[in-house]
């Protein structure tokens, strides 16, 4: 099985075509779920507050689609 790989928002953004700020509001509004699709960075930082977060490709992936696929289909009808 081969191990989960965490990159970041920009790079994760970037492979599903979308924007950091929409990324961000999936995560955010709980469609991205912490320790599943998104985790805290476990790098030091200066702002403990706002950590940045990687993301799970493999596991953003279906809900990603499923969710712009079902904006899109909103949106026409």
């Amino acid at each position: 099985m081969l191990r989960d790989i965490w990159i970041s928002s920009e790079l994760t953004a970037e492979k599903f075509g979308i924007t950091e700020v929409k990324l961000s509001f999936l995560r955010e509004n709980g469609i991205l779920k912490p320790g599943i699709h998104w985790k805290s960075s476990p790098l030091g930082q200066k702002k403990p507050w706002k950590p940045k977060a990687l993301y799970n490709i493999k596991r953003c992936r279906n809900i990603i689609n499923k969710f712009y696929f079902e904006e899109k289909y909103n949106n026409a009808a």
